[in-house]
C-alpha cells in the first residue's frame, strides 16, 4: 500500500515535472521563432517605410502634374496680356476692347479649356453670362516668354497690310471663304456681313486695325462656323470681340461628364460615362428634346445656306442644352466644311483606312490599289448622332416605345457617306425618328 503510494507518487511527480518543463520546453522552443520574428521586424520596417515613400511620391507627382497641366490648359492671364497690347499699340481692335482693356468690364471666371492653343474661360459681360475664347499658340510656343507678343504681332496680324483698299480687302476675304466653304453663290452675301461686323465702331469704313482683327478671327475655323450658322438656332450667338479674341453666349448645360474639370474627362472609361449620365442627366422625355433639336443640328449641317459641314468629334460632350433643354451645340471646333476635309483627303497617301481621318472620327475609306484616300466619308453625320443617341436615348425609354426606338437607331447607324445614299435616304430616316420621338412628347409639358 506504502510501495503504492509512493509509486503513485512518483507518477504524480513526474506528471507535475513534465507539466512544469511542458512550458519551459515550449518557451525554450520558442526563443528561436521570437528571435527569427525579431529579424525579420526591421526589413518589415524598411518595406512598409518604403511603401509609405512610394505612395508620398506618387501623389505628389500626380499632383505636380495636375498643376502643371492646368497652368499650361488655363492662361487666359497671358490671351488677355497680349490682346491689350496689341490694342493699345492700334494694330488691332474691335467691339469689346474698351471694356477688356481700359474699363475692365469682362470678368473671367472658370477655366474651360480643353487645349493649351485654345484659351475657354467662363465670363460675366455686361450682367451677363457669356463664353471668352482666344488663341494663344504663338505665345505658347516661343521659347521666351519675353518674345510672345512680338512673334503673335507678326504671325497673327500680318494680314492686311498697310496700304490694301477696300476692294482687295473684300476680294482677299471672298477667296479665302472660297478656299475653306467651297465655291458657292452665297458667299458675296457672306463677305458682305463680314465687312458689316468689321466695322467695329460703326462709323462706316473699316480701319486698318478692325480689318486686321477680323482677318484673324476668320482663321479661327470655330469663329467661321459660328458666322456661317449665326441663322440657325442651335449655335451659341456671337456677342463681341477684340483682336481674335471673342465672347459668345453662356456655355450651355452639359450632360454630367462634360461638367468635370477638362483633365478628368478623359480618364473615366466610355462606359463610365455612360452609366454617369443616366444617373445623374435629364428626364427621358426631356432627353428626347434634346435629340431632336441635336437631329435638326443634323439638317442644319446639311446643304445649309454656306454648304455641308461634318461632325468630326461626335461625343455626349458637345450635346448642350438651355435651361429650358432646347439642343445647343457645346463646341464646334470639331465641326469641319466639307471643302476642307475634301483637301485634307485629297491625295492623301493611305496604307489604311485610319490614315485617312480628318480630325477624331471623320474618316474616309483608302484605295488600296492606288494607295489614296477617297472623298466620301465611311459614315455621316446622321449615323455617327445616331451611335450616340442609342446611349442618350435607349436606357429609360418607354416600354412601348423602346422597340421601335432601337430599330430606327440601328437602320440608321448603318447609313453610309455614299452621295448615292446621301440626298433622299437619309433624309428619310432622320425624319422618322424625329416624328417618332415628337409623337411621344407632343402635347406633355416635355414639348
Amino acid at each position: 500500500m506504502g510501495l503504492g503510494d509512493g509509486s503513485g507518487g512518483q507518477e504524480r511527480a513526474e506528471r507535475v515535472q513534465t507539466f512544469q518543463f511542458g512550458p519551459l520546453q515550449g518557451l525554450g522552443g520558442a526563443l528561436p521563432h521570437s528571435a527569427s520574428l525579431q529579424g525579420r521586424l526591421p526589413g518589415l520596417r524598411v518595406k512598409y517605410v518604403l511603401l509609405v515613400w512610394l505612395g508620398i511620391f506618387a501623389g505628389s507627382w500626380m499632383v505636380y502634374l495636375h498643376y502643371s497641366s492646368y497652368s499650361e490648359l488655363c492662361r487666359g492671364h497671358v490671351c488677355q496680356v497680349v490682346i491689350c497690347d496689341q490694342y493699345r499699340k492700334g494694330i488691332i481692335s474691335g467691339s469689346i476692347c474698351r471694356d477688356l482693356c481700359e474699363l475692365h468690364k469682362v470678368e473671367w471666371r472658370t477655366c474651360l479649356s480643353s487645349a493649351p492653343g485654345q484659351q475657354v474661360y467662363s465670363g460675366l459681360w455686361q450682367d451677363k453670362e457669356v463664353t471668352i475664347k482666344c488663341g494663344i499658340e504663338e505665345a505658347l510656343n516661343s521659347k521666351a516668354r519675353s518674345e510672345a507678343v512680338p512673334r503673335r504681332e507678326l504671325v497673327l496680324f500680318d494680314k492686311p497690310t498697310r496700304g490694301t483698299s477696300i476692294k482687295e480687302f473684300r476680294e482677299m476675304t471672298l477667296s479665302f471663304l472660297k478656299a475653306n466653304l467651297g465655291d458657292l453663290p452665297s458667299l458675296p452675301a457672306l463677305v458682305g456681313q463680314v465687312l458689316l461686323m468689321a466695322d467695329f465702331n460703326k462709323d462706316s469704313r473699316v480701319s486698318l486695325a478692325e480689318a486686321k482683327s477680323v482677318w484673324a478671327l476668320l482663321q479661327r475655323n470655330e469663329f467661321l462656323l459660328l458666322l456661317s450658322l449665326q441663322e440657325k438656332e442651335h449655335a451659341s450667338r456671337l456677342l463681341g470681340c477684340c483682336g481674335d479674341l471673342y465672347l459668345t453666349e453662356g456655355a450651355p448645360h452639359g450632360s454630367w461628364p462634360a461638367a468635370l474639370p477638362p483633365l478628368l474627362r478623359p480618364l473615366l472609361p466610355p462606359a463610365l460615362h455612360r452609366a454617369l449620365q443616366q444617373w445623374f442627366g435629364p428626364a427621358w422625355p426631356w432627353r428626347a428634346k434634346i435629340a431632336i433639336g441635336l437631329l435638326e443640328f443634323v439638317e442644319d449641317l446639311f446643304h445649309g445656306s454656306y454648304g455641308t459641314f461634318y461632325m468630326c468629334e461626335t461625343t455626349l460632350a458637345n450635346v448642350g442644352h438651355t435651361a429650358t433643354y432646347d439642343f445647343k451645340m457645346a463646341d464646334l471646333q470639331q465641326v469641319a466644311p466639307e471643302a476642307a476635309v475634301r483637301r485634307f483627303l485629297q491625295g492623301r497617301h493611305c496604307e489604311q483606312s485610319a490614315d485617312c481621318t480628318y480630325g477624331r472620327d471623320c474618316r474616309a475609306p483608302c484605295d488600296r490599289l492606288m494607295r489614296q484616300c477617297k472623298g466620301d466619308l465611311i459614315q455621316p453625320n446622321l449615323a455617327k448622332v445616331c451611335e450616340l443617341l442609342r446611349d442618350y436615348l435607349l436606357p429609360g425609354a418607354p416600354a412601348d416605345l423602346r422597340e421601335e426606338l432601337a430599330k430606327q437607331l440601328r437602320t440608321c447607324t448603318t447609313l453610309s457617306g455614299l452621295a448615292s445614299q446621301v440626298e433622299a435616304h437619309h433624309s428619310l430616316v432622320l425624319s422618322h425618328l424625329k416624328t417618332l420621338l415628337w409623337k411621344k412628347i407632343s402635347n406633355t409639358k416635355y414639348s
